[in-house]
């Protein structure tokens, strides 16, 4: 399972509060993986310059077709402005497609907790989950 371990990208003050966003995402087929994970390192470099970014992982499942993303934020906005701003905005539309099932969890810490633990992380995406009925 291919891994890039958390990345800081810049470290907040111990007593700041990081807004925190957990993503799981599934293609349709084998054959998008790839595609997939090349533009998720595209967004992953992005991540690395973007301002109001703490920190971030992602975790690569290609044969379950799943990717995993975790990040730390300064704030909402921080994190809403790396979204609409090339070349993440162009990747998720022309992802969009490709895509089975997207999960998404956001919460608060202490800046001071980071980095974030993929237990946790994965146990909130659980809780995020739409069940069938």
């Amino acid at each position: 399972m291919p891994t890039l371990s958390w990345t800081t990208v810049s470290t907040p003050a111990p007593d700041a509060q990081a807004f925190v966003m957990a993503s799981r995402l599934e293609v349709r087929s084998l054959k998008d993986v790839p595609r997939f994970f090349l533009k998720s390192l595209a967004a992953w470099r992005q991540v690395s310059n973007a301002p109001g970014a703490y920190g971030a992982s992602l975790i690569a499942e290609p044969f379950k077709r799943t990717f995993w993303t975790l990040s730390a934020w300064q704030d909402k906005e921080a994190l809403y402005t790396y979204a609409k701003t090339e070349p993440h905005r162009s990747i998720m539309t022309g992802l969009r497609s490709t895509m089975k099932d997207s999960v998404f969890a956001f919460w608060q810490v202490k800046a001071a907790d980071l980095p974030i633990d993929w237990t946790d992380a994965r146990r909130r995406l659980a809780e995020q989950q739409p069940t069938d009925a």
